[in-house]
């Protein structure tokens, strides 16, 4: 891939990817829209913002409009993540963030491209893990209880925001689980995301004595596998430095950073 390629498939991602909203909206979530921003409320342990661009906000506009969610979340008494890009303007938005009290967690790298490479791939499983997919609340407790296994903190929203997702729509997404015998292994989940071309891929952790035996790529390959047969041509993923080069040799292209700030009133 060339830059130029890089640069086309990050407005592709702009394009119909962003602002990410839930699609369709789940029981119990509400979307409000303040100026170019959209605040997400319901849909996991504390709020989202997110949105396109910012419409060329800059200075105090954007100083008003950031601590407008702060006001908003105080007297919420709720956690709020603002979704930062890479490359979203201004450049000085990260350090607007932080002087207004957000928080910047972990960056990841956005990676973009085409289905069909991953799903050609053929990875093997180890002997006795198999994969399966998953609606039910005990299958996605069971979910959440690998993630903390792994991550060392609770994870009980996994299991109401994708509960709420399938009951809302289940051909918007599909669960799958790695297995070895009645253990949880490794788990991701696809989303059809909408009238677009995109799938996007979440999830990937997995138990750390059953890494580096071809359970992560097996399950990329599966759900692109499964977003072939519905004839999506794109797949996005906010993936670690741990599963970057994973996605890199299988063709996806890195487009841009994506860094959560937090504000915890």
């Amino acid at each position: 891939m060339t830059d130029l390629d890089a640069r086309v498939l990050r407005e592709t991602y702009d394009s119909q990817i962003r602002p990410e909203l839930p699609n369709p909206v789940p029981a119990g979530v509400t979307i409000e829209r303040d100026g170019p921003l959209f605040r997400v409320l319901g849909l996991d342990q504390r709020g989202f913002l997110t949105y396109r661009t910012l419409d060329g906000l800059a200075g105090a506009e954007l100083d008003a409009l950031i601590a407008r969610q702060v006001d908003f979340f105080r007297a919420r008494g709720e956690a709020v993540e603002w979704k930062l890009a890479g490359h979203d303007e201004p450049a000085d938005l990260g350090d607007r963030l932080r002087a207004a009290g957000f928080v910047p967690e972990d960056e990841e790298t956005v990676v973009v491209g085409p289905v069909a490479p991953l799903a050609a791939a053929v990875p093997v499983l180890p002997e006795g893990v198999r994969l399966r997919e998953v609606t039910g609340r005990a299958d996605l407790e069971r979910i959440a209880a690998m993630e903390e296994e792994v991550w060392h903190d609770d994870r009980s929203h996994l299991v109401t925001g994708l509960e709420r997702e399938i009951a809302a729509d289940p051909q918007s997404i599909t669960v799958v689980v790695a297995e070895a015998g009645e253990t949880v292994v490794s788990a991701g989940w696809v989303r059809y995301e909408g009238d677009t071309g995109f799938v996007s891929l979440w999830g990937g952790s997995t138990l750390p004595r059953w890494r580096k035996k071809g359970i992560y790529r097996a399950l990329v390959a599966y759900r692109a596998r499964l977003a072939q047969q519905r004839g999506r041509t794109l797949v996005q993923v906010d993936c670690s430095p741990d599963s970057r080069p994973i996605l890199e040799r299988l063709g996806l292209v890195a487009v841009t950073t994506t860094t959560p700030y937090v504000y915890t009133p």
